[in-house]
């Protein structure tokens, strides 16, 4: 039975958009396959990690139903080391998948269709966005790094997406620092607050284009539904309660800086070399006239850095985990950054001028 016949790209791009959440060893053998569907001329290709299932459709040669699973991985590898030109056809024979292209044969093992787990949208009235995956992408992309890796408090391990008003917002932290970003939307939906994956959210990431081409979010309370570019991705959503993000955004510090972002990524990047090794700390040493970037190790080894600023308050020596101050620099695309500080034992805050749609919250440490 003929399950796809047509140029090798036809193939390999809707797989490639599904393969990414594909583990290689998994509990379940079944999820180290990909479900390929055949209805008419369409081949519709499925993945799933029980969490996550992102779905991705080509068009094919007319022909009967046909429907099989097969190794997600090694039909990739496969597909992407034929010439690019490639004819490509797969033909289903009892429980083998064949493949062939020119002179080149391949015959891959098969679970039945039957078997694979799917995911279903849990009913519930459904909340809809739309933005543009520009915008999506630039979200993301200045909060997604502040989001906490395996931390006890799973709720941490993710994203809160917050529909309020006509603004969408974004919210990462992982206990040390937390980043905030907001979007407005073309319409005002009911207000939701979710917690996404982190796997979701990296996924997403890699998925979106720099386009103003749509982005169709559908929320439920157990699950969210991104649609876009031909690609269907369904996530559970984490269950708990996101730490209040607006108390934790400090909202009258005193002591402001104006500072050229590059100029301060490059100069924490030097003094960088020198941190000790576990803690990465830094001390910010303000003076009048003057911003001093300092760090020591365990070797007795100092780095400074000065950097010239317009600054006529009070002094201040605060730490810092150098590590978070450079990832907000490098998500970060505006030429230009305001630091506010209030004393060695605040929290420090980065806002981009006159602009409220972004703040990075950074806790102090002592060194």
């Amino acid at each position: 039975m003929l399950l796809f016949k047509g140029l090798r790209d036809q193939l390999l791009i809707p797989l490639q958009s599904v393969c990414g959440i594909v583990e290689k060893r998994h509990t379940l053998p079944i999820l180290s396959n990909v479900l390929m569907e055949k209805a008419g001329s369409e081949l519709t290709l499925l993945a799933t990690d029980i969490e996550i299932q992102i779905t991705s459709h080509t068009s094919t040669v007319s022909g009967e139903k046909v429907a099989t699973t097969v190794g997600a991985r090694k039909l990739q590898d496969i597909l992407r080391s034929l010439p690019e030109s490639s004819e490509v056809s797969l033909t289903l024979d009892d429980k083998r998948l064949q493949l062939k292209a020119g002179k080149s044969r391949f015959n891959l093992q098969t679970l039945s269709a039957e078997d694979f787990p799917r995911m279903s949208m849990v009913d519930g009235q459904p909340t809809r966005l739309v933005v543009t995956q520009k915008q999506m992408k630039r979200l993301l992309a200045l909060v997604q790094y502040s989001m906490a890796q395996q931390d006890i408090r799973y709720y941490l391990n993710g994203l809160l997406l917050v529909a309020k008003g006509n603004e969408l917002r974004v919210v990462a932290t992982d206990g040390h620092r937390l980043a905030y970003a907001a979007e407005t939307l073309p319409t005002t939906p009911a207000p939701i607050e979710v917690i996404l994956p982190r796997k979701t959210i990296l996924e997403l990431s890699r998925q979106l284009t720099d386009s103003d081409d749509p982005l169709e979010i559908v929320l439920t309370p157990n699950q969210a539904c991104f649609n876009f570019n031909n690609i269907e991705l369904v996530s559970k959503l984490i269950d708990g309660k996101f730490p209040d993000y607006e108390r934790v955004i400090p909202k009258h510090h005193e002591k402001i800086i104006n500072l050229s972002r590059q100029q301060l990524l490059h100069s924490l990047q030097r003094v960088a070399i020198l941190t000790n090794e576990k803690f990465r700390g830094v001390r910010l040493v303000l003076g009048a006239g003057s911003l001093k970037i300092i760090s020591n190790n365990a070797e007795q080894e100092e780095a400074q850095e000065e950097i010239e600023i317009d600054y006529t308050a009070d002094a201040l020596d605060v730490g810092f985990n150098v590590t978070y101050l450079l990832d907000v620099l490098n998500n970060v695309t505006q030429e230009n950054i305001e630091l506010h500080l209030a004393d060695a034992n605040s929290s420090a805050l980065f806002v981009l001028p006159g602009n409220d749609t972004f703040k990075y919250v950074v806790m102090p440490m002592r060194i």
